[in-house]
């Protein structure tokens, strides 16, 4: 019977009733005293629990001499295994530490863009209340509410208030063509989200003004429909095409400034690097490419050659650092980094090619959705799925967002449900869309929503 220890005879042995393991009461007290917890497996020990073991004293044996080289050779022996179990605890300890230093790096970087975000709102309000400030003796509008959504349409008829919604004219004249049905993508400008970019089927990228209900600029130049656009500024716009070219365009000057030809099949993704510099594009070529939007310059294409399959999405992270693309054999199939153009991770667990993929402003969740009528939340610390929200049969997902504050996840496609993240419950659905919803986007502080369809129509909610 030996301490473990001191691997020697205790004078006051005693047994955990946690592990069965001797110890000496005098170091096992000790360890307690420091640390709360079983030395060998780690659970929650006191010395209350502590069992002593009566036993007759020993005749403790003679220790062994080290005049002898068998006797030098076992002391060298002990104090390797020692050395030995020390550097394996030094490795642990440092291995957790490297653990919790990442989290809090992680916890650190996203409270500063949060922080950020949040400064520059702050200032942007403030100058607004000033400016607002000698309009006060104007008539303020009435919202709308959110079960009468403002739509912008074509061959659609809504009565509507005079004080409430858009005019009769804006509702009647549509954004795109009423011969070719459909709404394909929707975009929000970041520093002004009454600014909307919408691309449709009739090949154009429409740019509307809700506060002014008009529209600024039809752009023109796709030779195919446009399922997918995103908005930079308020003067520039991307645009990308089943022709397989991406477009910059001047909204001011309703014209073309640049056309980036990085892929040669159809582009299915578009994403705005963070620092506004650079864009990332996928494509059913089975490539991805990052473009220097100055130049039109490819700086980057790269193809998973492990698996030859086509690119459905692409998203940026919004640190900017990594990126993850969806494909069609139902996979998350990287978040790839930038500097080592490598795969980072995979999530599978669809069925059905992927649809949709968004990243939250907090960078820990990422929403996946696929053609198998469900949505996945992925917590990036721990790269696990810990949540799966099951949508009715044949729902269609075509579009998941989340709002600036993380709060708020949209899911857009049969209709459009709204729901409230680490709860994940649903708290709205709207229904007004008579086809399905293709787009879906939070304007400012999630004051309203913005969905667009293939009805041919633009609506906007309040929240």
């Amino acid at each position: 019977m030996a301490c473990c220890f001191s691997n020697e005879v205790p004078e006051h042995p005693c047994v955990s009733p946690v592990s069965n393991q001797v110890f000496e009461r005098r170091l096992i007290e000790k360890y307690i005293a420091e640390n709360g917890t079983d030395p060998v497996n780690g659970q929650p020990l006191s010395e209350e629990q502590l069992i002593d073991i009566k036993v007759s004293h020993p005749i403790r044996p003679k220790p062994p001499s080290s005049t002898s080289i068998p006797a030098i050779l076992k002391a060298l022996q002990d104090e390797w295994d020692a050395v030995m179990l020390h550097s394996f605890t030094l490795r642990q300890q440092l291995q957790t530490t490297r653990q919790e230093l990442s989290h809090a790096l992680y916890q650190h970087d996203a409270a500063c863009r949060v922080i950020a975000r949040l400064t520059k709102e702050v200032t942007a309000a403030r100058e607004a209340l000033a400016t607002l400030k000698p309009q006060a003796g104007l008539a303020v509008p009435q919202a709308v509410p959110a079960s009468q959504p403002m739509t912008v349409g074509a061959g659609e008829s809504m009565e509507v208030g005079e004080q409430v919604g858009m005019t009769p004219d804006i509702i009647q004249k549509g954004l795109h063509s009423a011969s070719i049905p459909g709404i394909l993508a929707l975009d929000l400008c970041p520093s002004d989200t009454s600014k909307v970019l919408t691309g449709g089927a009739d090949k154009n990228v429409v740019v509307f003004d809700k506060n002014a209900e008009h529209i600024i600029a039809t752009l023109k130049g796709h030779t195919r429909k446009s399922p997918v656009c995103l908005f930079m500024f308020q003067t520039v716009v991307f645009s990308a095409s089943p022709d397989s070219t991406i477009r910059i365009w001047s909204v001011p000057n309703s014209s073309c400034i640049q056309v980036v030809r990085a892929h040669e099949g159809p582009v299915t993704g578009l994403s705005l690097h963070a620092t506004g510099d650079y864009l990332l594009s996928a494509s059913e070529d089975q490539y991805w490419a990052f473009s220097d939007i100055q130049t039109g310059r490819i700086l980057t294409k790269v193809a998973d050659e492990s698996s030859a399959c086509a690119l459905t999405c692409a998203q940026f992270h919004p640190d900017g650092l990594i990126f993850g693309t969806g494909t069609v054999d139902s996979q998350i199939k990287d978040l790839g980094s930038l500097k080592e153009r490598t795969n980072v991770a995979n999530f599978p667990g669809h069925s059905g090619p992927i649809t949709s993929i968004a990243f939250s402003e907090n960078g820990y969740y990422l929403a996946t959705s696929a053609d198998d009528s469900s949505v996945k939340l992925w917590d990036l610390r721990k790269l696990k799925n810990f949540k799966t929200i099951q949508l009715d049969d044949n729902y269609e997902v075509k579009s998941l967002v989340f709002d600036q504050s993380g709060t708020y996840l949209a899911v857009a496609g049969s209709d459009i449900r709204i729901y409230v993240c680490k709860q994940w419950s649903e708290v709205l659905n709207f229904t007004e869309h008579s086809g399905i919803t293709t787009g879906v986007a939070f304007g400012q502080h999630a004051q309203f929503l913005t969905s667009s369809g293939m009805d041919r129509s633009l609506k906007f909610y309040s929240l």
